[in-house]
């Protein structure tokens, strides 16, 4: 089971994907932790993506693809896998594609966690990250027992620049312009399925395990 989690920044795609992966037993996948651990076993496309991060320049889509190809030829994919923040843009779907043709596979499902910019902004401007150890906290969802101070280790909680509402609508405002066209995308081959964000966790993984079918 190949599958494609899609949702704009904050609709809880990445939370679905780690739960997807955990009852299925099948790898989750995102760009971030595949960048991580080549640079960390020091490979030559780790080096490569390295060159690029340590200039605060993206990944090209050429070496990403690289990079995601060489992880789901692994073992451990060989009865599917997840993937979370990948592909963000048509050419990387595109290329994607010809890889996986290249194996004699497809990609089986592409899931929109479909969730409202206002939905977004609020819920987002609603996180809080602790500056000692990093642990995440939301106002509403996952409140810290005492207010600004951290469960794990007392440290202080504050609201991200990432999360502040001008960020996030600029990174809708990416998203919209770059990685909302994958929805037609996958549309268009039949594999598009999408699932109501707003609702409350639980009731969103459900609605994906329906899709599923198992």
């Amino acid at each position: 089971m190949k599958i494609i989690m899609l949702g704009a920044p904050g609709a809880g795609k990445g939370t679905q994907a780690k739960k997807i992966a955990e009852k299925y037993q099948i790898p989750h996948i995102s760009t971030g932790d595949i960048f991580r651990a080549n640079i960390k076993e020091g490979t030559e496309l780790g080096a490569k993506a390295k060159a690029f991060m340590d200039q605060g320049l993206l990944v090209p889509d050429e070496l990403t693809v690289a990079l995601v190809a060489d992880r789901i030829v692994k073992d451990d994919c060989k009865d599917g896998f997840v993937l979370d923040g990948f592909p963000r843009t048509i050419p990387q779907a595109q290329a994607l594609e010809d890889a996986l043709a290249k194996m004699g596979s497809r990609m089986d499902f592409a899931i929109d966690v479909d969730v409202p910019d206002e939905s977004i902004v609020s819920r987002m401007g609603g996180r809080r990250a602790c500056v000692g150890c990093g642990s995440t906290y939301h106002l509403v969802y996952a409140p810290t027992k005492t207010e600004g101070v951290c469960d794990k280790c007392g440290g202080e909680t504050v609201l991200r620049d990432d999360d502040k509402p001008e960020t996030v609508q600029k990174r809708l405002s990416v998203y919209h312009d770059q990685t909302q066209p994958l929805i037609e995308f996958y549309s268009n081959q039949g594999i598009l399925k999408s699932v109501d964000g707003t609702q409350p966790m639980e009731d969103v993984f459900a609605a994906i395990v329906q899709i599923l079918g198992a």
